[in-house]
Parts: structure tokens; sequence; C-alpha cells
């Protein structure tokens, strides 16, 4: 008979067996830690639990890009798709979350949302260090499976520049609505309704509050123009969101963010002043974006009486 043998003995620390912040837990539990000790140790060490067997090292904060390569750590395959990827190209989405294609369909949990899809190499490259959907795939995924309102912000926002991020980087269009066109043409479930859905795109749109306004109307039978060109008396250019030319009423949607400095808030004033004294204004009609998103039976409402009582 040979020497007792040992039991693997686990190794002095956690660190060493995370990956970019990221610990799966069964790695540890491969390395020796036995289950109860090792859950300790996390939660004495102050690692974060992230879901799907992951922990975040001590101070990192647990954000998408964390959640998604933890993911894609646990189920090695994945790439990051529809909203999560859409957040990664700094494409502007209603809400974001942690989504996944899965082409080898394991079947098992990433703590995340799972899309079991056929996903071609073409469609799949790499961006901040992560396996994610091109933006052509990533907006013909909105637009043939997520809700047309939110795919639609996504879409406007990828075809125009915006001011994105908690940086509030300023980046260029990422594509031109032809290429969303010839990512439907392939053989993917809900084509034709994304097609239809393309045709509403507008990148005149300046946030995603004005890309809701705008269906919210479409769907209530109103078609204003966009960013349409006025002069005031002075001779200044000024844009209104919305015009309703015939009945001389401009609309404006406020977006989230707040005039936090004295300048902003003063040029924010000037331009309302200048919009109110082009010649072809009657009215200016101002909504907040939470009006907008969350009540738009109000907004549809007020903004038809208006139009009535203009025309009478």
């Amino acid at each position: 008979m040979g020497e007792p043998r040992e039991s693997p003995r686990p190794p002095s620390g956690l660190w060493e067996l995370a990956v970019e912040g990221v610990l799966l837990a069964r790695c540890a539990l491969d390395a020796g830690w036995p289950r109860t000790k090792l859950f300790r140790r996390l939660a004495g060490e102050g690692w974060t639990r992230i879901g799907g067997g992951a922990w975040a090292e001590p101070g990192r904060t647990v954000d998408l890009s964390l959640r998604l390569r933890a993911g894609q750590l646990a189920i090695p395959g994945l790439v990051a798709s529809h909203t999560a990827a859409a957040t990664l190209w700094g494409i502007e989405v209603l809400r974001s979350e942690p989504e996944f294609i899965d082409p080898g369909r394991s079947r098992r949990r990433a703590g995340a949302r799972m899309h079991w899809l056929t996903l071609p190499p073409r469609d799949v490259t790499v961006t901040r260090g992560l396996r994610v959907t091109t933006v052509a795939r990533t907006l013909a995924d909105l637009l043939r499976g997520g809700p047309r309102d939110e795919a639609l912000v996504a879409v406007d926002s990828a075809l125009a520049w915006r001011t994105v991020g908690v940086d509030r980087v300023r980046r260029p269009p990422l594509i031109a609505a032809p290429a969303i066109a010839a990512a439907l043409r392939a053989p993917l479930p809900g084509a034709d309704t994304a097609r239809r859905r393309l045709d509403l795109a507008d990148p005149r749109a300046a946030s995603p509050a004005e890309t809701v306004a705008r269906l919210r109307m479409h769907d209530a039978g109103l078609h204003p123009s966009t960013q349409a060109e006025l002069l005031t008396p002075s001779g200044r250019r000024c844009r209104p969101d919305f015009l309703f030319r015939e009945e001389g009423v401009a609309v404006e949607i406020e977006g989230y963010a707040y005039h936090g400095t004295r300048e902003a808030h003063r040029r924010d004033l000037a331009r309302y002043n200048d919009l109110a004294a082009c010649p072809e204004v009657r009215m200016v009609l101002r909504f907040g974006a939470e009006e907008v998103l969350y009540g738009p039976e109000a907004f549809i409402e007020q903004l038809k009486s208006t139009l009535a009582s203009c025309r009478r």
C-alpha cells in the first residue's frame, strides 16, 4: 500500500484564479477549495456575486461589460447581442441588460438573457475585448425580435451623430440604412416585420425621446416635419424637433439631461425665444421625455387639442 493521498490544498488566495476581475466558482472548486470555505472566503473578502456562478473582485464595478465578460467565461462561445451589443457599440437604447446569442445552444445559464439563433461568423466581431454581434446584425436582431419603439430608438441612434455614455463622447454615425436592410435579407424569423419597421427610421431624431415621440404621433395619424429649418426675423436659423407647418405648431421634446450650467440654461432659453419669434410659429409646445415615454395618451391628447385650436 502506498502512502495516504493528500487532498488538494487550496491556493493561498483567490485573486490568481480570477480572469480580468471575474472569478468562476467552479474554477476555485476545481483548484481544490472546499465549497464551504470558498463561499465563506468570498463573502469575507468582499467579492460580489454576479450570477451564473461568477464573482467580481472586491472593488470592481459590476457594470454591463463585467457581466458580459462573466457570461463569456462561464460559457465559451457566447456572443453579446441585442441591447447588450448596442450598448457596447455606443448605440442608445431605452433599456440594457446582459444578452447573448448562444450558437452552440448549450442551454446552460449565464446569468443573462439567452437567444438561440443562427449566427454566421461574418456577424461576429470583437470590441472592448468581448465577442459581440456586428452593428448591422445587432440592429437586425432588435428590429426582428424586440419591441418596435425600442428597436427604432437604437436604429435612429446608430444612423446619426450622437453624444453617448457617461463621458458624453460625441461619436459619428455607425452605419447607413442600406447596410441594415442588407442584414435583413438573411433568412431569419421576423425579417419581413423588421423591414417594415426600418421604413419608420429617421436619423434626424436627436434623442431616444424624439424617436418615441415621432412614433407616438405616427400611430395617432400625425405626421409633422422633423427638424425643419426656420428663420427668425433677425435671420437666425432654428430647427424645432417637430413642426406642424399648416397649424404653425412647433413641438420640442426635452430629454433627461439637466441644464447643469448657467450657460446651458441661457442657451436653452434663447433657443426657445428664437423659435417663438419665427413667423411660421404660432405656438410652441414643450414635452418632457417622461411624458412621451410614460404618458403618451396625455401627450397626444394635448397635441391634438392644440392643433385643432390653431386650425380654428
